[in-house]
């Protein structure tokens, strides 16, 4: 079977264990959404996934090749991360010619409407262009690759709503037109919730979660009241969380919602990606 798959990744850092046996698979043609918090591991399953770093114990397969020094492999896959390996001299419209000798697919003249799109100079040196630019200039690079395997770690980094805006619809004009899979790691989850279909949430390098979206937000619930009636009604459920405001309590339950009429006086709702993730990642 074609995809990614990662089997038993641990990787540690000293005395920083940053992945703890993650097994789980990028399957062809999805959008997925690599959620965690800041030192989550995050990045470093994305560098390993690409050679830049080398994991302790476990195995990484891209489209059933070992991807370990396999330059066959990992032509298939690639990463836009924050660090830029281009020398800082070299002009934007030389980077993208670079980019072709090692990605033979890479397009050339839609790494350059994308640029008209995002007003990029490409005639711009990579070393004086903003923070935003700099991203935009990686994120086009990524998507001209015309790899089957792209990831984007903090793709938005920088970007005004504008171009954040843009970005997303690019991206959706792009999965449309030219199916692949984009693994999208991100702060701004909220923002893109509805691009993703999968959700991978790490927490201290372990997977804690790996579903669908759908899957995923089925799982829980809040549910809203006076205080005396949220606290009989939570007895024996599975409560992430309770958050108390004068008299009223909201409870975040993490079992399927209620399928049945709740006692009076309380009220049901749904947990948005962000507010489950946030949930998640507290316990």
């Amino acid at each position: 079977m074609n995809g990614i798959a990662i089997k038993n990744i641990s990787k540690n850092f000293g005395n920083i264990n940053a992945l703890d046996n993650v097994t789980i698979t990028f399957e062809e043609n999805k959008i997925y959404g690599l959620l965690g918090r800041n030192g989550a591991g995050k990045s470093t399953l994305l560098n390993i996934i690409t050679n830049r770093i080398f994991s302790d114990s476990g195995s990484i397969m891209i489209n059933n090749q070992p991807a370990r020094e396999n330059d066959q492999a990992l032509r298939k896959v690639y990463l836009m991360s924050e660090k830029d390996f281009y020398p800082e001299s070299m002009k934007v419209k030389d980077a993208f010619k670079w980019t072709k000798e090692f990605y033979p697919d890479f397009d050339m003249e839609y790494a350059v409407s994308l640029s008209e799109k995002f007003t990029l100079n490409i005639k711009s040196k990579i070393e004086s262009l903003s923070t935003g630019y700099t991203t935009i200039f990686k994120v086009i690079t990524a998507l001209a690759s015309n790899v089957p395997y792209i990831l984007l770690d903090e793709p938005i980094l920088g970007l005004d709503a504008n171009h954040r805006d843009l970005l997303y619809k690019i991206i959706i004009e792009k999965y449309s037109q030219f199916p692949c899979t984009i693994v999208m790691s991100t702060h701004l989850i909220e923002e893109i919730a509805p691009l993703i279909e999968d959700v991978i949430i790490i927490k201290e390098g372990k997977v804690i979660s790996n579903d669908s979206k759908e899957e995923l937000l089925s799982k829980g619930y809040t549910v809203s009241g006076p205080a005396s009636l949220i606290e009989k009604y939570i007895e024996g459920k599975n409560v992430l969380s309770v958050h108390t405001i004068g008299g009223l309590k909201t409870a975040y339950v993490l079992e399927p919602p209620v399928r049945v009429n709740l006692p009076e006086g309380l009220e049901a709702g749904v947990m948005d990606l962000q507010t489950l993730f946030i949930q998640l990642t507290n316990i």
